[in-house]
């Protein structure tokens, strides 16, 4: 089977073979998929473009900016696991991070569950390719660093849920039948990158702390986007990933 294809043999491409490493710029980088959140973060806090990543659209900056003392780094992630994972691969190789804080959206599977809240993803369901070139095939990949996050969570008094996250990299196909399935199974959110940013970084030793707001909603008689562009553009997850920097 293609899924059981996993091996730890050395690659045949590898980032040095692509960029320069600068040595360690930061321990932490916060990776937002927003423009406008990474717009925000540009604004509030004086940066500098420490290096960059190449991509077809370009280079792509990788920011690093101070807070508190900590240099922590700041990138606009691809939307995808398969791009969103080789790009924490990219930072780590230039500019040394180890640590990486991923925020979104994500779409709702249980409404109530999840209303007025933002979302901790315990693990994720591997709905998708590149997972399974990082880590050995199964149904779903632990996200083991949820419980720092939950703590930060705790600690800032701001609500959340945990459970399980449904990671899939064909939003058409997201039929009824397997949302009930997968809902039966613990998963209250579905969105596109968990699986494969938890492979990559657990294929390495790094280490991942993320959360997701819920946006659209499936679990309804009808498909509800309303909330979409508020839960991809919402700045206070800004201010939560800075403080989940600051205390990692």
């Amino acid at each position: 089977m293609i899924t059981e294809g996993f091996s730890r043999e050395r690659a045949v491409i590898s980032p040095e073979d692509i960029y320069v490493p600068k040595g360690k710029l930061f321990d932490v980088c916060i990776c937002t998929f927003s423009p406008a959140i990474l717009g925000e973060l540009l604004e509030k806090y004086p940066s500098r473009i420490a290096a960059e990543c190449g991509s077809v659209k370009g280079p792509q900056p990788i920011y690093a900016f101070e807070a508190e003392g900590k240099t922590i780094g700041a990138f606009g992630i691809s939307v995808g696991s398969a791009i969103a994972g080789t790009e924490v691969i990219d930072i780590n190789y230039i500019c040394g991070a180890e640590k990486f804080i991923v925020f979104g959206s994500a779409g709702a599977l249980d409404k109530k569950a999840i209303a007025g809240r933002y979302v901790i993803p315990a693990a994720a369901y591997r709905d998708e390719g590149f997972s399974y070139h990082y880590a050995p095939p199964s149904d779903y990949i632990d996200l083991p660093d949820n419980e720092t996050t939950e703590k930060v969570f705790r600690e800032l008094g701001v609500p959340y849920a945990s459970g399980r996250t449904w990671t899939t990299d064909a939003f058409y196909r997201e039929t009824r039948s397997k949302m009930e399935r997968l809902v039966s199974e613990g998963c209250i959110t579905v969105d596109m990158e968990m699986a494969g940013l938890a492979a990559a970084c657990a294929f390495h030793g790094w280490k991942l702390y993320s959360f997701l707001e819920a946006g659209d909603v499936l679990d309804g008689e009808e498909y509800d986007k309303s909330g979409l562009h508020g839960a991809n553009h919402d700045t206070k997850k800004l201010l939560i990933a800075i403080e989940i920097a600051k205390r990692i």
